[in-house]
């Protein structure tokens, strides 16, 4: 083989190897960015499952202290 012909053999195996460990490197990179996509999409999940039950919890506290006026007020009136 010659000379140049060896050249371009041993640039296209290194530029061939440059391009296989590129792609795993980004392929790397997304499956990464893509877990770190589902654990914050988890994450926001649950916050909003906590703030629906804490919205549900005001709600009920919110009655009872309506409930509680009135019945003061009643009672007040009565008297």
């Amino acid at each position: 083989m010659s000379r140049s012909s060896k050249l371009v053999l041993g640039l296209s195996v290194v530029l061939t190897a440059a391009t296989v460990v590129g792609v795993h490197l980004n392929q790397r990179q997304d499956r990464q960015r893509l877990r770190d996509g589902v654990i914050r999409d988890i994450e926001r999940q649950n916050r909003k499952k906590e703030n629906i039950r804490l919205l549900g919890e005001q709600i009920l506290l919110t009655e009872q202290l309506e409930t509680e006026r009135e019945k003061m007020l009643l009672a007040k009136d009565l008297k």
